[in-house]
């Protein structure tokens, strides 16, 4: 009951904002996106790029790590490749496709080191670990689903990791804070909820599930392997 209430709460506040109009809800710009640039050949338009420094997680021969962009190469055909260095001072060559999740660095280089180191430690962290930090039981993602599937406020009926933040805690998230969220908002029993949207094949949005496709996930989940840690989830 007093979650149930205190979530209330929140959402009374949540309405609040968004009449202000202080809330900014899914657009392209929501996430942090490459600038642009362009080629000096102008037959072959130039890919964005990200701009040295940025924190990225990344896939690299199936394998996912986090790095600050060093370089960048804008190659002839108009794509861009990027020289990364990883929290251990590994060096990684990737191609665009390749980033899942981009932060821009301060330009205070104590300050951005602090924020990789801190965006490091996200990374790593177990999924029990990320609900822990960011205080979001599976119920409460069941409560935010319900307020994001009824809510027309929310565009498309789409929810970004900022959203999620503000929604539940009333109170903006740190950058570290929506790479958590982003990263609970991909797991097993956040797709329970939520279905991934893509644009340019990185997630920038979790779209609320139909009651009917929410009901069959819930059963598929409950009766995985994932589901131990979740018993009183299923139960519900």
């Amino acid at each position: 009951m007093t979650t149930s209430k205190a979530f209330t709460t929140s959402i009374i506040g949540l309405i609040s904002i968004l009449n202000s109009s202080s809330f900014v809800p899914l657009t392209k710009n929501a996430f942090h996106t490459p600038s642009s640039i362009y080629s000096k050949n102008d037959d072959i338009p130039q890919q964005q790029a990200f701009a040295d420094g940025t924190i990225l997680e990344f896939s690299e021969k199936s394998r996912v790590h986090v790095g600050r962009i060093i370089s960048t190469e804008h190659k002839s055909n108009g794509g861009a490749r990027y020289e990364i260095m990883d929290h251990d001072g590994k060096k990684f060559s990737i191609a665009d496709k390749a980033v899942s999740y981009s932060v821009s660095a301060p330009n205070n280089e104590p300050a951005a080191v602090r924020l990789f180191d801190a965006f490091y430690s996200a990374h790593e962290e177990s999924e029990s670990e990320l609900r822990t930090d960011l205080d979001i039981s599976p119920e409460m993602l069941e409560l935010a689903w319900e307020e994001a599937a009824s809510d027309d406020t929310f565009e498309d009926h789409v929810l970004t990791p900022n959203a999620l933040i503000d929604l539940v805690h009333s109170k903006a998230a740190s950058a570290v804070d929506a790479y958590k969220a982003w990263r609970l908002l991909k797991t097993d029993i956040a797709h329970v909820f939520f279905k991934e949207m893509k644009e340019k094949g990185r997630v920038v949005g979790f779209k609320a599930k139909p009651l009917k496709a929410v009901e069959a996930a819930k059963t598929t989940f409950c009766r995985s392997e994932h589901a131990a840690d979740d018993l009183d989830f299923c139960l519900v």
